[in-house]
């Protein structure tokens, strides 16, 4: 008979690399069914997510396997959006308002046995990142929250830090921010791409492998939010050339080039990838809720005026 700690320690480990068999099937998005599905341990289906944030698999004795941020439903808020505090912690928030509450006690024995969990983070309704390891580092009663922290608290996290080496909180901030700026970017992605039916808006490209999602208004910019309504599917050649202001998009959805780019002459890959796109209309969602916004385009042409 396994004790309860030693069953919870072979378990988790045995979720970790079931996350790892899914990502090199589907990369690193994946899907929810797989998830909901998970694997089966002895026996046992153990199930890596359910329909509460907080989730605890039956066959783990006391410690949740997962928490998770639900995904982005266009023009609807998250009801918790993820929040990032000094130290590059995020502020997780409990289950309903009850401190004693079965789920939170739960996230605070993980607390304090410090025990690894995964975090799920909705890209979009049936898709999620997966980041581990991940561990509850604190708790703000006042805001009726936990503190999480990706990767080992006190040392760099999964991707490429095994190193084991101790880092200071800048340092571990800086990991913390990029791994959620990684996630969120493939929100935007997976979303903008699902709108624009994994097409490019100016060729028509069909390979998902070589579209982007293109921010209209960059993210780094006031106006640059995460929505649909801020992105274009883009191959990767026009979306080097939006970027670069090499090619612009009108707010009647009409594709300019730049003057001395149309009277370059350079080949078939200039002809035909981009010099026989001046004056056509991009390809738009068939929702009107998903189609580019007028306003962020018309910002865009202007910046695309001032480089020609």
């Amino acid at each position: 008979m396994i004790d309860g700690a030693s069953l919870d320690g072979t378990v988790r480990a045995a979720a970790f690399a079931f996350l790892d068999r899914l990502e090199a099937v589907h990369g690193e998005d994946l899907p929810r069914r797989e998830l909901a599905r998970g694997f089966e341990f002895e026996g046992t289906r153990v199930p890596l997510l359910g329909p509460q944030g907080i989730f605890k698999p039956a066959i783990l004795p006391e410690v949740p396997l997962s928490i998770t941020t639900a995904p982005r439903v266009e023009g609807k808020p998250r009801p918790y959006e993820d929040e990032i505090l000094g130290g590059g912690r995020i502020v997780y928030r409990y289950r309903g308002t009850d401190p004693r509450h079965r789920d939170n006690v739960g996230l605070r024995r993980a607390m304090e046995r410090r025990t690894p969990l995964v975090y799920f983070f909705g890209l979009m309704p049936g898709w999620y990142a997966a980041e581990r390891p991940i561990f509850i580092v604190g708790e703000d009663p006042s805001r009726l929250a936990f503190l999480v922290q990706l990767g080992m608290p006190g040392v760099l996290g999964r991707r490429g830090e095994d190193s084991g080496e101790r880092v200071n909180e800048g340092r571990r901030e800086y990991y913390t921010t990029l791994a959620l700026q990684r996630v969120h970017q493939r929100s935007f992605r997976r979303r903008v791409l699902a709108a624009y039916r994994e097409t490019c808006a100016v060729c028509r490209l069909r390979h998902r492998e070589l579209l982007d999602a293109a921010h209209i208004i960059r993210d780094t910019e006031p106006r640059g939010d995460p929505v649909v309504r801020n992105g274009l599917s883009l191959c990767k050649l026009h979306h080097a050339a939006f970027d670069r202001n090499l090619l612009g998009v009108r707010p009647d959805l009409v594709v300019e080039l730049r003057e001395d780019l149309l009277r370059e002459e350079d080949g078939p890959m200039l002809i035909h990838g981009l010099q026989g796109f001046q004056g056509r209309k991009i390809r738009v969602p068939r929702s009107p809720r998903k189609r580019p916004d007028p306003d962020r385009l018309e910002e865009r042409y202007e910046e695309f005026r001032r480089a020609v």
